[in-house]
C-alpha cells in the first residue's frame, strides 16, 4: 500500500472515534509495524494533524469549541488545585509550557479533561524525579485550554483571578503568546 494511501487511511481512522487507539492496533488493521505507525504519526503531524499520544494510544484532536492561552503562577503545592480549576468549569488542560529568555518555548502536552486526569497527572509527577516545567521560570508558565464556548474560558479566567494564580505579561514574551493571551 502505498505512503499517501495507508496515511489517509490512518487518519480516517483517528478521526472515526472518540478513543485512543493503540499503535500496536493500528499497525495490526494497516498491516505494518508499530514502527511504521509512529514514522506515519510523526508525518502527520508536521502535515498539521493535532495527534496526541496518550498512554492508551492515539487520538487525534477534532476542531471544536475555542482555546485561550492562559499565563499563570503558583507553588508546586498548587498545580493540583490550579489544574482542577480548569477542568471543574468545563476546560482542558491541552498542555502546558514556558518561555524562557535563553532556550525559547518550551511545551508539553497534558490533554486533562477531568478530575482523574489530574490526579493522575499530578501522581506521575511526584512519582518522578522531574521537577514541573514551571520551575524553570521561576514559577511562570501557560497552559493552552479549550473550551465548547466562550463563556467557559471567561468563567476560568475570572477563578483564576481570584485564586491569585493569573499573572501579566512580560514585553519580552512573544506577539503569539500576547495574541492569544487574557
Amino acid at each position: 500500500m502505498a505512503v499517501h494511501i495507508r496515511q489517509k487511511k490512518l487518519t480516517d481512522m483517528l478521526i472515526a472515534t472518540d478513543i485512543p487507539l493503540s499503535g500496536a492496533r493500528l499497525a495490526d488493521e494497516l498491516k505494518v509495524s508499530r514502527q511504521i505507525i509512529v514514522q506515519d504519526i510523526r508525518a502527520l503531524r508536521e502535515q498539521g494533524y493535532e495527534i496526541l499520544s496518550t498512554p492508551k494510544g492515539y487520538i487525534i484532536r477534532k476542531d471544536s469549541g475555542v482555546s485561550k492561552v492562559f499565563k499563570v503562577y503558583h507553588s508546586d503545592e498548587e498545580i493540583e488545585q490550579e489544574l482542577n480549576l480548569f477542568v471543574d468549569l468545563g476546560g482542558e488542560v491541552e498542555d502546558v509550557f514556558i518561555y524562557h529568555k535563553i532556550y525559547g518555548e518550551v511545551r508539553a502536552k497534558l490533554g486533562l479533561r477531568s478530575r482523574k486526569d489530574v490526579q493522575d497527572f499530578c501522581e506521575a509527577l511526584k512519582a518522578g524525579k522531574s521537577s514541573p516545567l514551571k520551575n524553570a521560570t521561576a514559577g511562570f508558565h501557560y497552559h493552552t485550554v479549550r473550551a465548547e464556548k466562550e463563556d467557559t474560558l471567561e468563567l476560568i479566567e475570572e477563578a483564576l483571578w481570584e485564586h491569585g494564580y493569573l499573572a501579566e505579561l512580560r514585553d519580552f514574551e512573544p506577539e503569539s503568546i500576547q495574541r492569544n493571551h487574557s
